[in-house]
């Protein structure tokens, strides 16, 4: 058996593999794109295929497959169509998806290979034979019918991004958020002491702390969910250039409403196709969410790695569990691992967010944005690294970390900043005053006012309280 056959497009013949369900185009773009080996990612696949089933659906539903002409199919020749859309979206032909990312810009030659498999997978359903040069079922006229990839590609990348936050990202940080607020009710009474500008601080509960992070990403949760809502408009209907050219005026909404029906996602038609088509704002917001969730995931990362610095020589009030070891030279020696790994994980999604931006400000011109493959690349990446981490994270880290009261609480009666709660008594100016003594001395607060009488015993036991510290009072 040969190793390629011929297939022809538009610009002639070229030689496939022999056994690919791609054709011509698809070919034409493995050539002409030898640039990085990395293919679109299997979520937008999945989502071309989810589309293409979608258009499919309505383009039946509008009598547009079945209409009597020289595109007409049967009934049978339909089922077998839809059928094959749905292998695609369902992952059974990730592997005839081999168009490098860095391709055209508008992402054509992802559709056609899409539109190729669709169609020849199709043909071989039907227990035709697909590689015949007139094909029954034809990429272009059928399973590309009232569609454009200008229209198509964004609308897959939409759905791609609105499906992998909603069951990867979400569920990932609704589990952090849980694992964080049942740490900060166990360790609710544990006292420690505050700390800003990495300098002592008035006393708080480690509950207190920990239920801070625990809120963060609890706002997180909130922040992927809008970041769906950006990207709930589709594209779909608007074809070349926004004016619907070749399709039915209901295409867009069917084709929303199919979608909707199969994510249980609330996809509506683009408001304006001509915005629809040409701006890539959605995702520049949706790809900002995404930062500001990495923001939050680095900062709560290296809020626990401060925490758990030590053993002797840091604060070890959270004592991380170990994971391997954090050295080729110094025995014994362990790291926090987890942290380091969250933290590079939101530096790449920061990262991911500057190209999304910079690619939907410069990339757009008149009534196309040519930087979406690359678009769609970051953003997706960025919700399948945050979700990866996040379960990470809480498995190998957050779960098993435990508290350390002995650490909490020592340093406490030592902090020059149990001064503050004898303002009331004293005046800001004595407590200054009494602080810097204490420090010069290295006695504490309240050995200095005993020593000086500076307050009644009963007076001072209530105003140097710990725990009145970590609450409002009057």
């Amino acid at each position: 058996m040969s190793e390629y056959r011929v297939e022809r497009d538009s610009m002639g013949e070229v030689q496939v593999p022999a056994q690919a369900y791609y054709s011509a185009q698809t070919q034409r773009a493995v050539e002409n794109f030898p640039i990085s080996g990395w293919p679109l990612p299997a979520a937008l696949v999945h989502a071309m295929g989810l589309v293409k089933l979608a258009c499919a659906t309505a383009n039946r539903d509008l009598g547009k497959l079945t209409r009597t002409g020289k595109n007409k199919l049967d009934d049978q020749q339909v089922a077998a169509l839809l059928e094959a859309c749905r292998e695609v979206a369902d992952g059974k032909l990730d592997k005839e998806f081999p168009v490098d990312v860095f391709q055209t810009g508008s992402g054509t030659s992802s559709n056609m290979n899409t539109n190729e498999v669709i169609a020849n997978r199709a043909i071989e359903i039907l227990g035709g034979n697909r590689f015949e040069k007139e094909k029954p079922i034809h990429p272009n006229d059928h399973v590309n019918m009232g569609q454009s990839t200008n229209d198509i590609f964004p609308t897959a990348i939409h759905v791609a991004v609105a499906m992998q936050i909603k069951s990867d990202l979400i569920p990932a940080l609704e589990r952090f958020q849980n694992v964080l607020a049942t740490k900060a009710a166990e360790w609710d009474k544990i006292i420690k002491i505050g700390r800003t500008h990495l300098a002592d601080a008035t006393p708080l509960r480690l509950g207190q702390e920990i239920g801070g992070l625990a809120r963060q990403m609890e706002m997180s949760i909130q922040r992927a969910k809008r970041a769906i809502d950006s990207v709930l408009e589709l594209p779909a209907g608007g074809t070349a250039v926004g004016t619907g050219i070749n399709t039915h005026p209901e295409f867009g909404r069917r084709v929303a409403e199919a979608l909707s029906r199969e994510t249980s996602i609330p996809f509506v038609e683009a408001v304006n196709h001509f915005e629809g088509n040409a701006q890539r704002d959605g995702l520049v917001e949706c790809s900002g969410q995404l930062r500001t969730i990495a923001s939050t995931l680095f900062n709560v990362s290296n809020n626990i790695r401060w925490l758990g610095s030590g053993p002797r020589c840091g604060f070890y009030e959270i004592q991380l569990p170990d994971r391997q070891p954090g050295s080729s030279i110094m025995p014994g020696k362990v790291n926090p691992v987890m942290c380091e790994s969250m933290m590079q994980v939101a530096a790449r999604v920061i990262g991911n967010d500057a190209t999304v931006a910079f690619s939907g400000a410069t990339g757009g011109q008149f009534q196309l944005n040519i930087m979406m493959p690359v678009m769609g690349l970051a953003t997706l990446e960025s919700v399948k690294l945050l979700a990866a981490s996040c379960r990470a994270f809480v498995d190998f880290c957050a779960l098993e970390m435990e508290a350390n009261p002995e650490a909490c609480e020592a340093a406490v009666e030592k902090s020059l900043a149990m001064v503050t709660s004898l303002n009331p008594h004293i005046g800001y100016e004595n407590a200054a005053a009494m602080a810097k003594k204490a420090f010069k001395t290295g006695k504490t607060i309240r050995e200095l006012c005993r020593e000086d009488g500076v307050l009644p015993e009963s007076t001072l036991r209530e105003a140097l309280d710990p725990w009145s510290m970590t609450e409002p009072h009057e």
